[in-house]
């Protein structure tokens, strides 16, 4: 059977630039943090990352402190030493929405175009001091881009600071630290090709954060431990293939998305695609069909040989309902049927083909069990 991957906003494919660096970082037996010259040949494979990493996202290396990934980076952004009340966008990913070191959070409503409400937002930060705000630069559901730039300017009008959840950016869209704005970015290897457990938080020069890990000082006092080299390593090959290719990949991938989006209205007029009159990332398509449950439909594509998801990854082992969905107002019984499919620098016209016949059988089966007027135009 052939076996089709279209779930990248889960984790992208390991790029060949990256499995090559960590190839190679594997065989550096050096302590980084040692100074005789192992040690100096392991910490110049972080550094040269670090620059790599840097480069991405238009900053200064000083800027980039290594972690164990997304979550562990915006755990250490959200610290209550960088302001009195933490305010968060309703379509966060669960470790913003948690509220990081924060004992409560308060939620920032968004648009049924699933875009954070910036009117409101203007008026919650009226009322607070020292606020910290997390807003994510593109959703990992809906791939719904969020006005990360006008925020900032909001926030740093009412004295605070803003951290933005950017894991889903680089790769598919333009993402430079200092033109959205941020004080705080949160970046994560795997959704960009490189390994699973390896992130980083991009910190303004000259902001003082506490380290989550005490001991060592690593990461220049901002994180404990002995460094990931190979990771790391692998990282910023990542980095550096998709600082120098990926707005012709961005490209391609868009012509397959709305290849796949076209092929989906013609079997089933009545499908849904949440956030499509909004800029959304261009590999990304959350699609619902009234009928479809989405534990049954992914099942149902993974027996076909194709690989989705239903909503976020992190959730796919819950029955409730899609907190994006919920926030932009979505009816349960239209959001219990959302699929993810996600795009990414290998996938192939052909992988389309397979997904598009994969959906037209189960639509029909829809059809057949009684769901006619609604599957049907």
């Amino acid at each position: 059977m052939t076996h089709v991957y279209l779930d990248w906003n889960a984790t992208a494919q390991l790029r060949p630039e990256a499995q090559a660096a960590m190839t190679a970082a594997l065989g550096v037996t050096g302590n980084p943090s040692s100074v005789h010259a192992a040690g100096r040949a392991a910490r110049h494979l972080i550094e040269t990352a670090r620059e790599q990493v840097a480069a991405m996202v238009g900053t200064s290396p000083r800027e980039v402190v290594f972690t164990s990934g997304g979550t562990e980076a915006n755990m250490l952004a959200l610290s209550p030493s960088l302001g009195d009340t933490l305010l968060v966008s309703a379509i966060e990913h669960p470790s913003v929405k948690c509220g990081g070191q924060f004992a409560a959070v308060e939620e920032i409503p968004v648009t049924a175009a699933g875009i954070v409400d910036l009117a409101l937002l203007g008026r919650m930060l009226a009322s607070r001091s020292r606020p910290l705000v997390s807003l994510m630069l593109a959703n990992n559901e809906t791939g719904v881009v969020q006005p990360v730039a006008e925020a900032a300017a909001l926030v740093h009008g009412a004295g605070g600071l803003l951290h933005v959840d950017a894991v889903q950016g680089p790769g598919r869209i333009e993402c430079h630290f200092a033109a959205l704005g941020a004080d705080l970015m949160t970046l994560s290897s795997h959704k960009i090709g490189g390994p699973q457990g390896v992130g980083a938080l991009i910190r303004r020069e000259g902001l003082a954060l506490p380290p989550l890990f005490k001991g060592g000082g690593q990461e220049r006092g901002a994180r404990a431990g002995t460094e990931n080299v190979a990771g790391i390593a692998g990282f910023g090959a990542a980095a550096a293939a998709v600082q120098s290719g990926w707005r012709d990949e961005a490209t391609r991938v868009q012509v397959l998305r709305n290849k796949f989006e076209q092929g989906i209205r013609e079997i089933s007029p009545k499908a849904v695609i949440f956030g499509e009159a909004s800029q959304r990332l261009p590999n990304t398509t959350l699609v619902s069909l009234a009928g479809m449950k989405a534990e049954t439909a992914v099942i149902a594509f993974d027996l076909a040989g194709v690989a989705v998801s239903s909503g976020a990854a992190c959730s796919s082992g819950k029955v409730s309902p899609s907190h994006v969905l919920a926030a932009m107002g979505v009816a349960p019984e239209l959001a219990r049927g959302a699929i993810r499919v996600s795009l990414g620098y290998a996938t192939t016209d052909g992988d389309v083909g397979t997904i598009l016949n994969a959906w037209a059988k189960l639509a029909e089966r829809l059809y057949k069990a009684g769901n006619p007027d609604e599957i049907a135009a």
